[in-house]
């Protein structure tokens, strides 16, 4: 696509390029910007999709029907906000009505297909965006009829970048006009040119804060920055207009991503201290998007019984990736639409991941007992293992507990160390559990990375007690005995999320390019760490880095003179020096 060096035509290339990602342009003269929506294409999706349902309240609403349910719809965007209503509708007249359709689990209800099939997503440029003045917004994206997202569009070949997008919504949006007023309308605003897109989804004039939605300057390699590689579009941000903003994609991150995190922050001011509460809707980043949607694409393919590593840095937010992928995972169903998995456990010292899948959980589907969190002991966690419980939560000092169990449902000896009553419990669920699939998500969780806890899982998978030199608080030991000692399991997946792999890690964990069998494996999804810090997200502590040289001289009290491994022993020794109570003693001084 050649690529056009001015604004309206910029405008153009992407309006043509949603044409083709599923998006029909609908003119500016169908919105209503003081009701903030279309209410022609309101009307006509539940008049099409609910038929039954209109000609009831037509029944009794008569020609006063429209105006009455466009009153009603306004007022339930005001009070709960557009995510709410667009995933469970709004109630009029007694009976509740329904604004989109997101795409079932599994197909084997055709009328639901139907109806995901109905919605539709329009795009509108130059759409007025305060009530009152003239002023227009580049880009108005809508799910039938109801804003969801909005846009401002430039073009360097003008002299203008995403930088000025931002400075435009930060001095010329009003945050109380209906369409920008906080998840009552548009749920996230682009700040766009052909090379970046930043986002936010709250505008609160100067103190507004954007957050990078690019794909990364070298996309799945460690050496990755900021920014954007070439696209065949001719426009770096191309996997924007036609990737992202796909028909079903786009659909899939209103109907199973974006969330309202709450939480409560302590607030010091001249009347003291009060406790405030915060919200924040929650829009995925790029990499959490591509991630987790890879992730669950080659699952539902590959089926149970494989490997993922998941290299993100520092700063990527792997606890809203990983609320993600369990909830994605624990409804994934195959082509065939056969269940993948029959749970999903998190196992996690994130003390926040348990609250926030739950309360995100319940906000897309409106059901309580999906997640589960294992506080207690081991026969509440075996319970929930073998019940109806889609997605558990357990701790990182319980997983010798969970891996025993499943190793010994899968065929493998009893481990070391298990006593008399684990044994017999185990009998007692084992019918079960060995006819179950689990998808298992290990995070990296740097609280709990005990010398303890590592010990148990190498003594529980057969690998033996740590050897010398290895690092006692390191989690992803005991995690590459699992697959190096007992080899894959059938009904076992591990998701495995780390900012730092060893190389044991990567070689059992990661992937071969097969189109090339000497090929290195290398990581199923990679945010780097450089991309981190030129994103803002993290600090350089390298920047201000020096180096310097120690010197010190020990005195060997052994008899003999054993022989060491140099690496493993030189550690150990500098260790030795740094703590030693003489050493602590002058630096302190």
């Amino acid at each position: 696509m050649a690529v056009q060096t001015s604004e309206e035509a910029f405008e153009s290339s992407v309006e043509s390029m949603l044409a083709g990602a599923g998006w029909v342009s609908v003119t500016p003269d169908e919105w209503d910007v003081d009701l903030a929506l279309f209410p022609q294409r309101v009307i006509s999706f539940v008049r099409s999709t609910q038929p039954e349902l209109w000609e009831q309240a037509a029944a009794s609403q008569g020609d006063q029907l429209e105006s009455r349910l466009v009153e009603r719809l306004c007022r339930e965007l005001d009070l709960k906000g557009s995510l709410e209503v667009l995933r469970h509708g709004f109630k009029f007249l007694g009976k509740v009505f329904r604004l989109a359709y997101f795409k079932p689990a599994h197909g084997l209800n055709p009328d639901a297909l139907a109806l995901f099939g109905a919605n539709e997503l329009s795009v509108t440029r130059q759409a007025r965006c305060h009530p009152g003045k003239g002023d227009t917004v580049d880009l108005l994206f809508a799910l039938n009829g109801v804003p969801v997202a909005t846009c401002e569009l430039k073009n360097p070949m003008t002299g203008q970048n995403w930088q000025h997008a931002v400075s435009q919504y930060r001095a010329d949006r009003e945050p109380g006009a209906p369409l920008f007023r906080f998840g009552k309308r548009a749920l996230v605003h682009f700040a766009a040119d052909p090379d970046e897109v930043h986002m936010t989804t709250r505008l609160a004039k100067g103190e507004t804060r954007f957050l990078p939605f690019n794909r990364g300057s070298h996309p799945g390699e460690v050496r990755c920055g900021a920014g954007n590689p070439p696209h065949p579009s001719g426009y770096r941000t191309g996997y924007f207009w036609g990737e992202v903003l796909e028909r079903d994609r786009f659909l899939e991150v209103i109907g199973s991503f974006m969330f309202t995190e709450r939480r409560e922050e302590k607030v010091v001011d001249a009347k003291g201290t009060r406790t405030v509460k915060r919200e924040t809707l929650v829009f995925p980043r790029y990499h959490q998007l591509d991630s987790v949607s890879l992730l669950v694409e080659t699952a539902r393919s590959e089926g149970a019984g494989h490997n993922y590593l998941v290299q993100h840095s520092a700063g990527s937010g792997k606890t809203n990736s990983i609320s993600w992928l369990a909830h994605r995972l624990s409804s994934l169903h195959t082509a065939a639409d056969d269940k993948v998995f029959d749970c999903v456990l998190v196992i996690t010292d994130r003390r926040v991941l348990d609250a926030q899948l739950q309360d995100a959980v319940a906000q897309i589907e409106h059901t309580q007992g999906v997640v589960q969190a294992i506080d207690e002991d081991s026969a509440q966690l075996a319970k929930a293992l073998t019940d109806d419980t889609k997605i558990v939560i357990t701790t990182l000092q319980k997983f010798p507990f969970v891996m025993g169990g499943l190793l010994r449902i899968a065929g493998a000896d009893s481990p070391d160390g298990a006593d008399e009553a684990e044994s017999a419990q185990a009998t007692g669920w084992a019918q079960d559990l060995a006819s179950r699939r689990y998808a298992i998500i290990v995070d990296e969780a740097h609280s709990s990375q005990t010398g303890d806890t590592a010990h148990q899982m190498k003594a529980l998978l057969g690998a033996g007690a740590l050897a010398g030199g290895e690092d006692p608080q390191d989690w992803q030991d005991g995690l590459n005995a699992v697959v190096e000692s007992r080899g894959p399991q059938e009904n076992l997946s591990f998701f495995a999320f780390t900012a730092t792999p060893k190389a044991k890690t990567i070689e059992l964990f990661g992937r071969a390019d097969p189109s090339d069998p000497d090929a290195n494996p290398v990581p199923f999804h990679t945010y780097s760490m450089r991309q981190a810090i030129e994103e803002g997200f993290i600090l350089d502590v390298l920047a201000n880095y020096t180096d310097y040289d120690t010197y010190f001289k020990l005195v060997s009290t052994a008899e003999e003179d054993p022989e060491f491994p140099k690496r493993q022993t030189a550690t150990k020794l500098a260790k030795f020096v740094a703590l030693h109570e003489h050493n602590l003693s002058q630096k302190t001084e």
